[in-house]
């Protein structure tokens, strides 16, 4: 897997405010397009930020700023001598228009290191701190002041389409205050962001590029418990969504769920067993769990999974965790029983294996898997204007609307494509997938068949087939496209 590599944030302070940068969007998938030109995510400020080279072996250190590392832990697992902080710092303050003659004396302010999201290795951040004597007049102007309190309200009052703030704001000054009870990750490296919503990437029996499931856990934030309201769907102290790590870490997860509280809720996205591997193991730890689950998806599952009651959900039900409000949300697609979940006070949706962190999703013909609910349930996800998206699998991201604007053109050109390839000759899958797909490594070809399937059932659907297309040779084909494959 390789080693991880570094990033640096910096928190430069004056006069109880520091400074944050407004962050720059990923290129764009087309704002030319009519299709995608009103999905803009809004704006989203955070500490100014670079990479950190990792110098190479016998490189010496370049002479400059020192760091002064006051938490004996973080000091033992970080050797900043190793890191080239002068240059990533010279990005940094570039960014603000500062030098670094103008700054005190810098500080450790905290080391994160990732958890196993994948596909790669991870990045482990170095969050630096510094003093100013007193505001400078001239800063650039995608920068601006900001003061705890400020950034507490906007990340825990959120307005979909306001400004957001960022990972590096809530780490460095607000995590201990606006953080959940949550005890997850004594043992399992974890993350919690935004605030009430704690991410533990388990390892799983998933599909390559990734080897784990972000199993979530939702608790009340500290300080608070219980619910402001009677009319929610269903009310717990603690939710867990898609418990689905393998066997060699059911101990880990009996651990976890014997540390939360026992009015405990839990959340199946749907049935893929890197979702539901470790429901016997909540269900062992605390009989009294109750399991919100979509029809089609308990169907599926099997009662060595789970095997006393559970209360369906269709969409739209309100749950409340202490006081975290949530939204649970039909997302039909992947599967015909798929869930998503809204955390309302964060606005951060929770999206099954709808996305991925990396790549993109693959939908399962077998169990009710559409592409037409698949597109519907994306622009559904569009119009709700989220701050954050967070797949099962990967890391969060902070560009949403992107994220499923190209995720949305990705599919429109495949499906593009398929009908080229069936105009130029195809009639069977095998065929398809060869010409669609020839620029991907062949080990995927079996899971992309499955969304080849759905691509020429949607075609159909809109009359877009050619009239000498036969539907029934390529139904026949199906069955015969792995000893085509094989050979």
């Amino acid at each position: 897997m390789g080693a991880p590599s570094y990033r640096l944030a910096a928190a430069v302070t004056a006069e109880a405010e520091f400074l944050v940068a407004r962050q720059l969007p990923p290129p764009g998938v087309g704002e030319e397009e009519e299709d995608y030109r009103r999905y803009v995510d809004s704006d989203l400020y955070d500490l100014p930020s670079a990479p950190l080279r990792r110098l190479a072996e016998g490189e010496p250190a370049r002479p400059g700023v020192a760091v002064a590392v006051a938490d004996a832990e973080a000091e033992g697992s970080l050797d900043l001598s190793r890191l080239d902080v002068s240059a990533a710092l010279d990005q940094i303050l570039s960014q603000l228009g500062l030098t670094n003659a103008m700054c005190g004396e810098w500080r450790l302010l905290k080391y994160v290191e990732e958890a196993e999201f994948g596909p790669d290795a991870g990045v482990n951040t170095v969050l630096i701190i510094t003093s100013l004597e007193s505001k400078p007049e001239a800063l650039q102007d995608s920068c601006k002041w900001m003061s705890k309190e400020g950034a507490r309200e906007l990340l825990s009052e959120v307005k979909p389409g306001g400004t957001r703030i960022g990972p590096y704001v809530h780490v460095g000054f607000l995590k201990s205050e606006l953080s959940s009870n949550c005890t997850a990750a004594s043992t399992l490296l974890s993350q919690e962001y935004p605030p009430g919503i704690t991410l533990v990437p388990m390892k799983s029996s998933t599909l390559r590029p990734f080897r784990t499931t972000n199993l979530v856990v939702i608790q009340a934030t500290s300080g608070t418990c219980g619910s402001k309201r009677s009319d929610y769907f269903a009310c717990g102290d603690a939710l867990l969504i898609d418990p689905g790590c393998c066997s060699q870490v059911h101990t880990e997860l009996a651990d976890l769920v014997n540390s939360l509280p026992k009015k405990l809720l839990v959340l199946v996205t749907h049935h893929h067993n890197d979702h539901i591997e470790g429901l016997s193991v909540v269900q062992r730890c605390n009989p009294d769990a109750v399991l919100l689950i979509h029809e089609n998806t308990m169907k599926r599952i099997g009662k060595g999974n789970w095997s006393t009651g559970y209360t369906a959900v269709t969409g739209g039900e309100n749950v409340c965790i202490g006081d975290q409000e949530l939204q649970v949300i039909f997302a039909p697609g992947h599967t015909d029983g798929h869930m998503g979940l809204l955390h309302v006070n964060t606005n951060a949706l929770i999206v099954g294996d709808h996305c991925v962190g990396h790549g993109s999703a693959i939908l399962d013909n077998r169990a009710g898997g559409n592409m037409k609910d698949y597109f519907q349930t994306t622009y559904k996800f569009l119009e709700m204007s989220p701050h954050v998206l967070i797949p099962m699998h990967g890391r969060i991201n902070l560009w949403p609307k992107h994220m499923l604007c190209g995720y949305l053109k990705n599919r429109k050109a495949r499906e593009a494509s398929i009908l080229q390839s069936i105009e130029n000759g195809a009639q069977t899958l095998f065929d398809i997938v060869s010409k669609t797909y020839c620029d991907v490594d062949r080990k995927l070809w079996v899971p992309a068949s499955f969304n080849v399937r759905l691509h020429v059932d949607h075609l159909n659907s809109q009359d877009k087939l050619p009239k000498d297309f036969s539907l029934e040779m390529f139904s026949g084909s199906c069955d015969e496209f792995m000893s085509s494959l094989q050979q």
